[in-house]
């Protein structure tokens, strides 16, 4: 059994889906584990990661004006205001979606579906440097 890990580093400009699959595929190539289960963490409680179609840009497009109905950037609804506000709305949509994803590898190959990617899902509108970590286990 081995593990690898790394943290990647991706920049956001605005809210919105980061796909992010090219660079966990560069790093999986690079571990020589050929079967086994990656896991990603994002370090952080106003973006999140999330799975999913890579094909039509609607979709994400669609998840973005979806969230934005879904949880209003209106200080008057949150005692949480400090940090501007779509801090508290941010921390709110990655509450609802996902921190951690947990993927499987077979032949050095990710067992995503045809239409699937990974995203990182930035939730506030100001650019940022997140943080996702990577751990692959497996032989």
């Amino acid at each position: 059994m081995q593990q690898s890990q790394t943290t990647v580093m991706i920049p956001t400009t605005r809210q919105g889906l980061i796909d992010i699959t090219a660079e966990v595929l560069n790093w999986l190539e690079g571990t020589g584990i050929q079967d086994g289960l990656l896991t990603l963490f994002c370090r952080h409680t106003s973006a999140s990661l999330t799975i999913q179609e890579n094909a039509d840009p609607d979709v994400q497009r669609d998840l973005e004006t979806f969230f934005s109905r879904m949880v209003a950037e209106d200080p008057a609804l949150y005692r949480h205001t400090a940090e501007g506000p779509d801090d508290m709305p941010a921390h709110i949509r990655a509450a609802l979606t996902q921190t951690q994803l947990c993927i499987p590898v077979q032949g050095a190959r990710l067992l995503l579906g045809t239409w699937q990617g990974i995203y990182l899902f930035e939730h506030r509108r100001a650019p940022h440097r997140r943080q996702v970590a990577l751990h692959l286990i497996g032989s």
